[in-house]
């Protein structure tokens, strides 16, 4: 490969893995089953050079890619906002550089949670997935194996089906390094939606790039609930994985999610924290609601049927609010399917596919607090969209949005 014997693409590509396990200190490469690509998001003109350097080169996917959102909601381009230069130029960039990633064989799912329908690794199986928040949940809920990859490593490793052996494709890097004491946590607290995200909010502050160990959740807490506390511990921190004693394929005891640290350090997490963390998190100053953002990551079937339950029967929706909904094709597909998208289309949801609501310009003009049950789009949208935010519940969340103005407990934790 890095002789070219197999074309142009694969030797640059490969540079870029060897040189990467130079950096890892890796001493071999690893074959792995899947990748997913991170670096379709329209940042700049350099990704797009490069992304479509190697289709000129003739670069080509040798294992399963799946693709991250990109900038541009394909489905429903008047969605997006082109109302300046800028956002002109980025809808033209986000278009190409998704078009250059389908010209090099990746599958067109666009989404940034391709686990809930897309591409599920079995345990112990090494993959190359960039995107944090799917970096983390395939470590940690599925318990396959990647290092944190990003963009341009992404698709060299889909070119070559190679990555370093090195990170977290290691035993040795599996380890937990902190606990996370959550049995003072009330169950009326632990079967609250918001907890989760607010947890992982908490273990990336504690943990850093570290990984944490949570102890005291239910042995049944969802899918769903551990993408939030993924997404959130990867945005707050470097977490890229985690283990929940009892619940995660690595963590059956305490003792084997530990390995060899068995002197970590234990934070206890208490209602009172929690409360104190969704407060930091949540920016907004203002009673009057502009938006509702759900999906962040792409919610799944399950997310979108309890927003159904949640909504279709009861108020309408705040003249003047907007309420948004980011999934994945594959996911929408199976919620039309079950007839849950409609009746919430005619309520007044925009489903928005292909991207989400803060990487793009999709809120409308003027939009200043949003509502979001997203750690992790709590985290990003301040500084990304220039917008103040509550993280809430989903029932606040549908509450505040029929009667236009934010409505929380800020006490919710016990």
């Amino acid at each position: 490969m890095l002789s070219g014997e197999q074309g142009p693409a694969v030797a640059l590509s490969m540079r870029i893995i060897t040189e990467l396990g130079r950096i890892r200190g890796a001493t071999e490469l690893v074959d792995i089953d899947s990748v997913h690509i991170d670096g379709c998001i329209f940042y700049g003109q350099a990704g797009l050079d490069f992304a479509q350097k190697l289709v000129a080169l003739g670069g080509q996917v040798r294992v399963p890619t799946t693709v991250n959102v990109g900038s541009v909601d394909l489905i429903h381009p008047h969605l997006i906002l082109q109302n300046t230069e800028r956002e002109r130029w980025v809808a033209q960039g986000g278009r190409d550089l998704m078009q250059a990633y389908v010209d090099l064989g990746c599958r067109q799912t666009w989404t940034c949670a391709p686990y809930q329908v897309d591409s599920r690794p079995d345990v112990g199986r090494h993959i190359a997935w960039a995107e944090s928040n799917a970096i983390v949940f395939a470590n940690s809920v599925l318990g396959a194996r990647t290092d944190r990859y990003g963009d341009f490593v992404d698709i060299a490793a889909a070119i070559t089906g190679k990555a370093p052996k090195g990170g977290l494709h290691l035993d040795a890097e599996r380890g937990g390094d902190v606990v996370l004491d959550c049995t003072s946590l009330s169950p009326e607290t632990l079967v609250l939606d918001v907890t989760y995200p607010v947890l992982g909010y908490l273990a990336g502050a504690i943990a850093g790039t570290t990984n944490p160990v949570f102890v005291g959740l239910p042995a049944d807490v969802s899918e769903d609930s551990l993408k939030a506390v993924g997404a959130a511990a990867a945005s707050s921190g470097g977490v890229a994985l985690f283990h929940v004693v009892g619940r995660t394929p690595e963590a059956p005891t305490l003792e084997a999610a530990l390995g060899s640290h068995v002197d970590a350090p234990v934070h206890h997490i208490t209602a009172q924290r929690l409360n104190a963390a969704r407060q930091e998190l949540s920016t907004a100053r203002e009673d009057k609601l502009d938006a509702v953002s759900l999906g962040t990551p792409h919610a799944s079937v399950d997310e979108i049927a309890e927003a159904h339950a949640a909504i279709v029967g009861g108020p309408p929706l705040a003249e003047g609010v907007a309420f948004y909904i980011s999934t994945g094709r594959s996911v929408f597909a199976e919620a039309e399917r079950r007839g849950l998208v409609q009746p919430l289309e005619e309520w007044g949801v925009t489903f928005v596919l292909d991207t989400c609501t803060y990487v793009t310009s999709i809120l409308r003009p003027g939009t200043r607090t949003v509502m979001t049950n997203s750690g992790k789009w709590a985290h990003y949208a301040p500084g990304n969209m220039g917008v103040d935010v509550v993280l809430a519940t989903l029932g606040e969340c549908v509450e505040s949005a029929t009667t236009g103005t934010v409505t929380w407990n800020r006490e919710l934790f016990t």
